[in-house]
C-alpha cells in the first residue's frame, strides 16, 4: 500500500549511508525493475548521510506490506554466521561430521532423513568419504545446518590451523522442523520460550535424549568449503551476494523481491530498544514464509549469536521501489 515518507517510523533517524554498500551489492544481480536505477546508484553515488536520504527519497516510493487480508503486523527473527571449532579428522571429543552433497542426492527425492542418515548401514554407506571436517557438539553441526553457513576453525591433520567458510549445497528434500517448537509440544519448554540457549540447557540436562530431539527435524543439510580471504566479508545469501550485518534480512521472494529495499520497524530482543533501520532483501529460508516476515542477519561472533538465538519479535515492514510503474507481476507482492 502507497504511503508517503514521514508515515515511516524513525526513517530520519537512520543513518542510510551504513545500507549503500548493502544496496549496491543487491545492484550487482538487480531485479529487472532496478536495472536503470542500479546504473545510476553506480556511476553517480550520493555522497553522505544527507544526499543518500535525499537520493533515496527522490528515486523510491515506499510501500506499506500487508497480507492479502490487510494485516500489517508480522514477526521477524534473526540469524548469523557460527564460528565453530572443528578438526579435519576425527578424534577426541571431534566426532559429529559435516558433508560434502552425497554422489546419489539428485537420483533420490526425498532423500535419506536425518534419523535414517544416523541409523542406517545404507544411509551411512552414501555420506562416506563425503566429510568435509567434524565438530565436538552436534548441536553446533545442527546450528550450522539451520543457518545455512558457517566459520570453521580447523585444525589440520598436521597440527595447522585456518579458518574457512563452509556454503549451502543442498539439502535432503525432507520439510525443516524447529527442535524449540518439538521441545514445546513435548511440554519440555514453556511457549514462546524455545531460544537456543534455552534448548542448549534442555540438551545438558537431558544428555540421553540428544538424538530423539534432532531426529524431531528431518532435514539434513550438506556444505560445501570455501576459502575466507577476507574475514569481514559476510556469506553469501539466496540473491548470490555477500550479506551485510545488520543491513541484510531473508525474506520469502514470493512476497518481497530480492534486492528490494525494506524499511523495518521491530524492536532488539535483548534490550527492547527500537530497531528502525534500512536494510536489503537479500536472503530467504525455509521457515521465511508470508509477506511480514523477516530473519535478520546479524553477522558472526559471540553477540551476534546471543542476539539472534533471542530474536523473535513484532514487526512492521515496507518495501522501496523505484518510482517507475510497477509490473503486474510485481504488485500484488508490494501490496
Amino acid at each position: 500500500m502507497p504511503v508517503a515518507w514521514h508515515e515511516l517510523p524513525g526513517w530520519h533517524a537512520d543513518k542510510p549511508q551504513a545500507a549503500w554498500p548493502a544496496l549496491l551489492s543487491s545492484c550487482q544481480r538487480p531485479p529487472p525493475a532496478w536495472a536503470k536505477l542500479c546504473d545510476k546508484a553506480q556511476q553517480s553515488p550520493p555522497r553522505g548521510e544527507a544526499q543518500i536520504r535525499d537520493w533515496l527519497m527522490r528515486n523510491l516510493q515506499p510501500y506499506r506490506v500487508e497480507s492479502l487480508e490487510g494485516t500489517a503486523g508480522g514477526l521477524i527473527t534473526g540469524y548469523y554466521e557460527p564460528l565453530i571449532e572443528a578438526q579435519r579428522a576425527p578424534g577426541g571429543a571431534f566426532r559429529v561430521a559435516l558433508y560434502a552433497p552425497p554422489a546419489d542426492l539428485a537420483t533420490r527425492r526425498p532423500y535419506w532423513t536425518r534419523q535414517q542418515l544416523d541409523t542406517l548401514p545404507a544411509a551411512q554407506a552414501s555420506l562416506r568419504g563425503r566429510e568435509i571436517a567434524y565438530v565436538a557438539d552436534p548441536l553446533d553441526a545442527l546450528v550450522l545446518q539451520i543457518q545455512g553457513s558457517g566459520r570453521l576453525r580447523i585444525t589440520e591433520t598436521d597440527g595447522s590451523r585456518r579458518t574457512s567458510r563452509l556454503a549451502y549445497a543442498g539439502h535432503n528434500d525432507h520439510p525443516y522442523r524447529s527442535v524449540g517448537r518439538w521441545l514445546i509440544d513435548q511440554g519440555e519448554l514453556p511457549a514462546g520460550q524455545a531460544s537456543w540457549p534455552a534448548i542448549k540447557g534442555w540438551v545438558q540436562r537431558n544428555p540421553a535424549r540428544i538424538d530423539e530431539l534432532l531426529w524431531a527435524n528431518p532435514r539434513y543439510v550438506f556444505f560445501r568449503e570455501e576459502p575466507l580471504p577476507d574475514p569481514a566479508i559476510g556469506p553469501r545469501g539466496a540473491q548470490g551476494v555477500p550479506l551485510t550485518p545488520g543491513r541484510s534480512i531473508a525474506v520469502d521472494p514470493k512476497s518481497v523481491p530480492y534486492g528490494t529495499p525494506v524499511w523495518i520497524d521491530t524492536t532488539e530482543p535483548l534490550s527492547s530498544t527500537p530497531l528502525r533501520r534500512l536494510v536489503l532483501a537479500q536472503d530467504t529460508g525455509s521457515a521465511i514464509v508470508g509477506p511480514v516476515r523477516a530473519d535478520y542477519f546479524w553477522g558472526w561472533g559471540g553477540d551476534a549469536a546471543e542476539q539472534a538465538g533471542r530474536m523473535r519479535q513484532p514487526l512492521r515492514m515496507w518495501v522501496l521501489w523505484p518510482r517507475d510503474p510497477l509490473s503486474p507481476a510485481v504488485r500484488p507482492a508490494a501490496r
